[in-house]
């Protein structure tokens, strides 16, 4: 009769010992890239962090332009101010209408144009270095060149209405019913082009073999783009809305240059609220809890993104 025996476990491999000073030389190493850091920390410290800490302190003082006396800490009385001030939220509520009514056809319509652009057509490489073109000019020539074109006397705009015989034209950004669609069409049209390229960053990385694929099991194009390009392109359209959304709530040099805030408030947004209450009557200390209340909004905003990326993550 034998007896099982049970296998023998492999002997446990014996700790070895450091070398002097290893410990030592990786802190060396860590302190090493620190300063090799430091260089690129350094201009976000005095350039952002700087500036955004003074804002928050100036929010809670009762700062002006011009005055004599010392700066007092008056605490949240500004933020109290600002929960009855109705042309805050006023433009506030611009704000969002602004934010949302650019984002969401500046990405259908940048879609679209990335689809296309994935496309094996010819002069491909022109028509991607033609979509890009409104992203390579600065906003203020971007604000011009659309005042000409919205030009109520000489304006291509009204010209070709008067060519079809659709009426004498009128004035878009002097209208209160037409100023902010105006200025929205101008923003889709500038804010596109980015949109466009991280799109299509997304669809070249999609292999073709899944398109392949799905083809030959006789799915049709809105299939194989439910299937599989949308699923290849989801976390970075996710990202560059939100992106977008940030940086159209904060808009500012494009519509100051194209109706500064007006007519009568109807294209007024927050930042450029906040930049007439400190530049315009010397309120800095008010202008500040603008800011601090905007900054607060985004920080909210990014929060659910990336909480909405993190459950995303999971259920994959």
């Amino acid at each position: 009769m034998t007896l099982a025996t049970e296998p023998r476990r492999p002997p446990r491999p014996r700790p070895t010992k450091r070398a002097p000073g290893a410990g030592r030389g990786r802190r060396v190493l860590d302190h090493g890239a620190w300063f090799l850091v430091l260089p690129a920390l350094l201009p976000i410290l005095v350039l952002s962090v700087g500036p955004l800490l003074y804002g928050i302190v100036l929010a809670f003082t009762d700062a002006q332009s011009g005055r004599t006396a010392p700066t007092q800490w008056i605490g949240t009385l500004n933020f109290q101010d600002l929960l009855h001030d109705t042309l805050f939220w006023e433009s506030f509520r611009i704000g969002l209408l602004w934010a949302v009514g650019v984002t969401v056809p500046q990405f259908l319509l940048a879609l679209g144009l990335a689809l296309l652009l994935n496309q094996d057509l010819r002069l491909r490489w022109l028509a991607r270095a033609l979509a890009i073109i409104p992203w390579a000019m600065p906003e203020v020539v971007v604000g011009v060149m659309w005042r000409l074109v919205y030009n109520p006397d000489a304006g291509i705009l009204n010209e070709t209405l008067r060519d079809l015989g659709l009426g004498d034209g009128r004035d878009w950004l002097s209208g209160l019913a037409t100023a902010l669609p105006a200025v929205i069409v101008v923003g889709v049209w500038a804010g596109m082009p980015q949109t466009t390229v991280a799109l299509l960053a997304g669809l070249q990385n999609t292999p073709r073999e899944l398109h392949e694929a799905a083809a030959m099991d006789g799915a049709g194009a809105w299939r194989r783009f439910r299937t599989v390009t949308w699923p290849a392109i989801r976390p970075v359209a996710l990202a560059i809305t939100a992106l977008n959304f940030i940086w159209n709530f904060n808009s500012f040099a494009l519509v100051y240059v194209l109706t500064n805030g007006g007519p009568g408030g109807r294209t007024r947004l927050p930042m450029l609220f906040a930049y007439e209450e400190a530049f315009r009557y010397g309120q800095f200390g008010y202008a500040a809890a603008m800011g601090c209340v905007m900054v607060a909004v985004i920080s909210v905003i990014l929060a659910l993104h990336l909480v909405g990326r993190l459950r995303g993550g999971e259920e994959r």
